[in-house]
């Protein structure tokens, strides 16, 4: 097999390919490899290669399961792959050597998928750009003066290039979807629940985030959701399984859905033209497929859950870093801006933090109301095209007067007198600017996917959301194919990955 076809292929066709004796396992590394050699200067979405890992896979001939053979890379954070550094993206935590594997990682080699590496993330995973300080910036493949989402960028970038056809995620904020939106790619969030975070954590982020994949294909994720769903002994809850496998469930016809859409920011922030075109797009095929779709968002104020998951989002960096500090982590090895949200989370009070988490339940309520009139909905994925590096980022200036306070304990005297509360809200609002559409799956549990669908007129990948109720991944699924068959993307790729 040549790279041409190994680009041709999607996971399901190359482990068929293995399973037929078209090619051997080996070759297929040696492809990947060879791919990511090639584009590494340009993307940096490879950030730690396995590649004695994979060849002692392949050579125990551990390669049973529905991707047998297929070359995968992890993400460097909550999947742990035992005796490799889990960094997190971050310098405090290049010591972490887990003993054993995550059940997520355990999955993924029980499928056959060879994983050969780890791709790079934000530090801790909390931005939705990919710029960590330890390993260095990750290029979109499709213009590598842009970002290719976060925090699974690596991940998404790595697909888009080539060197995979689908490659590990987690989604804690948009984490999948945004990411995928940036690059041309699909990507399902499950159901909070759907996919065991352990053994190491019960739930990432009080159950906000999810583990799944980001790939070329329905089917590819469809499979990955089969080989990843259910739960472990110890996990917090256990949700009811599919009633029938997703690869099977997602060749079914959706049926008429009711679609309601907006494109209206939940935050109050400005949409980008292009943004709203993509969903006016998106709306206007689901009606030619025979789909009811108006006009209609549910009834919740953006701006609250903004701030309950703001909330959540500041609590969990002190806590991220009390963990690797009983890891021999040093706060000083943290980013700046970090060491800031560090102080900040810590001027939080405990009633306030449960305060914020007893709204997600109300959050739930409304979007559930939303879905009785509904089948699904329908916004962007993100607020404009993805973005050029350092958009957003606080100015030097604003840097260096943060980390004098900070330095000299000021700042968290400011905090806990509620100072810096106007300065917070404007830092929140900035970070949210770009990607305001996609925390209200996170915090109401539902599962949500990003479909490319649509290209900017400066040929800029920019995906579409959908959202649907709890436990409905087989429905998403399902219109998923629906649109990869009226409107194919899978040939559609970056001018970096040929």
């Amino acid at each position: 097999m040549d790279f041409a076809e190994y680009l041709s292929c999607d996971a399901t066709a190359l482990a068929r390919h293995v399973a037929q004796g078209n090619v051997a396992a080996s070759e297929l590394l040696a492809l990947a490899l060879s791919q990511h050699r090639r584009v590494h200067g340009d993307v940096n979405a490879v950030v730690r290669l396995m590649e004695s890992e994979a060849r002692s896979q392949i050579s125990s001939g551990l390669l049973d399961g529905p991707f047998g053979g297929v070359p995968f890379l992890i993400k460097d954070g909550v999947q742990d792959y035992a005796g490799v550094p889990t960094t997190y993206g971050s310098r405090s935590m290049t010591g972490y050597v887990p003993q054993r594997h995550a059940h997520v990682v355990e999955r993924y080699l029980k499928a056959g998928l060879v994983i050969f590496g780890k791709t790079n993330l934000p530090e801790f995973a909390i931005r939705g750009v990919t710029d960590p300080a330890l390993f260095g910036r990750t290029n979109n493949p499709w213009d590598l003066t842009r970002t290719p989402g976060g925090s699974s960028g690596g991940a998404a970038a790595a697909v888009a290039a080539g060197i995979v056809p689908m490659a590990a995620g987690n989604d804690g904020g948009g984490s999948l979807r945004i990411p995928a939106a940036c690059c041309g790619l699909f990507a399902l969030r499950p159901s909070r629940g759907r996919v065991s975070s352990g053994p190491g954590i019960g739930e990432v982020w009080f159950g906000a985030s999810s583990e799944g994949v980001i790939s070329r294909s329905v089917r590819d994720s469809a499979l990955a959701l089969d080989v990843l769903q259910g739960a472990e002994p110890g996990d917090p809850f256990v949700i009811a399984p599919p009633s029938k496998p997703y690869a099977q469930a997602m060749l079914r016809e959706p049926g008429r859905l009711r679609i309601g859409f907006t494109s209206v920011s939940p935050i109050g922030t400005e949409v980008h033209p292009e943004a709203v075109r993509a969903v006016s797009q998106a709306a206007s095929l689901l009606e030619r497929l025979g789909h009811h779709v108006e006009e209609a968002a549910p009834q919740i104020d953006g701006a609250a859950l903004a701030q309950s998951y703001l909330h959540m989002y500041f609590g969990q960096i002190p806590a991220a870093v009390a963990r690797a500090k009983t890891l021999g982590a040093r706060e000083r090895d943290l980013e700046l801006m970090n060491r800031i949200l560090v102080t900040l989370g810590r001027s939080v009070s405990a009633v306030e933090m449960t305060s914020q988490l007893n709204r997600w339940n109300a959050y739930s309520r409304s979007l559930a109301a939303f879905h009785a009139r509904y089948d699904l909905l329908l916004t962007p994925t993100l607020a404009a095209p993805p973005i050029k590096h350092g958009t957003g980022d606080p100015s030097s200036f604003e840097k260096s007067v943060f980390g004098f306070l900070l330095n000299t304990g000021v700042l968290g005297m400011l905090a806990r007198l509620g100072v810096l509360d106007s300065t917070v809200q404007k830092i929140a609002t900035e970070n949210l600017r770009y990607v305001p559409f996609t925390q209200l799956s996170n915090l109401t549990g539902t599962p949500s996917m990003s479909v490319p669908l649509y290209w900017t007129a400066d040929g800029l990948p920019l995906g579409v959301q959908f959202v649907g109720p709890f436990g409905s991944e087989d429905r998403l699924l399902q219109l998923a194919r629906q649109l990869e068959e009226a409107q194919p993307w899978f040939d559609r790729v970056s001018p970096l990955a040929r």
